[in-house]
Parts: structure tokens; C-alpha cells; sequence
């Protein structure tokens, strides 16, 4: 399985970047190690249930904060900062009154 990234370079699937991803946006947060492990299992089944060559970084990361949300609303805000690469205070604002 590869991952294509934003400026369409592709890399191999890596379980521990996902896995590194979520435990920064759980830090200091009530979740357990085994539940990090469980969104991060429930992220890679998915992509790899796609029965896809290629799943793009995009798909991954909509994954990821998808499975946070329903866990944490701090982490998928910690998460969703980085990956939707807020610019100011104002994106927060708007992210965190969609929830």
C-alpha cells in the first residue's frame, strides 16, 4: 500500500507515523495507550481494506481525525491544527465551533 501525499509524491504505508501522529495529539489527553493503538488499528484497517494500491494522505488524515472526534474533542482539535494547517487563531475558532 502507498500513500500519495499532498505534492503527489508516493510512500509506502507506515503504521508508525499514523501511530506517532495520534499519540502527539493525545498528549497529556485521557487516553490510553490502548486506545490510541485502537483508533490507529481502526485507521489501517481502513486503508488497507480499501483493497487499493494507492490511498492518498488526504483520505488518511480525514480517517484519523474522524476516529479522534468521536474519542476526544481536544485531540482531533490538536490533530486537525497540523493537518488542515491552520494559520491563525481564527481556524481554531472556526473548527472548534463546528463540533
Amino acid at each position: 500500500l502507498y500513500i500519495i501525499k499532498k505534492n503527489n509524491a508516493r510512500e509506502p504505508f507506515q503504521r508508525e507515523k499514523i501511530l506517532k501522529g495520534v499519540h502527539r495529539a493525545c498528549e497529556k489527553r485521557p487516553i490510553s495507550e490502548e486506545e490510541i493503538q485502537t483508533i490507529v488499528n481502526k485507521v489501517e484497517q481502513k486503508c488497507l481494506g480499501a483493497k487499493e494500491a494507492e490511498v492518498s494522505s488526504k483520505k488518511v488524515g480525514n480517517e484519523i481525525m474522524q476516529q479522534l472526534k468521536k474519542r476526544d474533542k481536544v485531540a482531533y482539535i490538536r490533530f486537525a491544527s497540523v493537518y488542515k494547517e491552520f494559520a491563525d487563531p481564527n481556524d481554531f475558532t472556526n473548527e472548534v465551533n463546528k463540533l
